[in-house]
């Protein structure tokens, strides 16, 4: 399953850009690797980091977040924001998103507010779940930066969508 539905999801998105065999491939191993494993690698810490820190109810030894679970928490929160923006969204890329328009850049803006939405709020049951941490509500404010980086975006007509592609073409090729 970890390999699995990038793979599957990569090729999808190869196809849509119109991506070769070897750019696909180059895609793929970025989507595993540096945008799963790297970002979860710097994610996880972080987190670990902050939950032993400023989360537990008291200040003993007795119970720590391990760095290992830390990790699966990412997991956990990465893929459905990877079946997000690299699955669903992909239907909607040619005929919608990559319009130069509103409602290109709104349908894609929103898919990327819908999963970075549903990668901190799966994060944040991570963390709620475990009975020696206190105030885990915390890890739910980055939704009002989120939102109101949705709402610049919009007035700026900055497209999240075309920028990855662009990004994700130069990156292969």
């Amino acid at each position: 399953m970890c390999f699995c539905l990038p793979a599957v999801s990569t090729i999808g998105f190869g196809f849509v850009l119109g991506l070769g065999f070897v750019e696909t491939i180059k895609l793929l191993l970025w989507v595993v690797f540096i945008d799963c494993v790297g970002v979860g690698l710097l994610i996880s810490t972080f987190m670990w980091f902050i939950s032993n820190k400023y989360l537990p109810k008291h200040q003993s030894r007795d119970y720590d977040v391990e760095w290992g679970y830390a990790f699966d928490v990412h997991l956990n929160a990465f893929y459905p924001l990877l079946v997000i923006l690299h699955f669903i969204q992909l239907f909607f890329i040619h005929y919608v998103i990559m319009l130069d328009s509103f409602i290109g850049y709104f349908i894609g803006n929103t898919f990327w507010l819908i999963a970075i939405g549903y990668y901190i709020y799966v994060t944040f049951l991570g963390y709620s779940a475990l009975p020696f941490l206190k105030n885990t509500v915390v890890l739910l404010y980055p939704f009002a930066l989120l939102i109101l980086l949705y709402v610049v975006s919009l007035a700026m007509g900055w497209n999240f969508t075309k920028a990855l592609c662009v990004f994700y073409t130069y990156r292969v090729k």
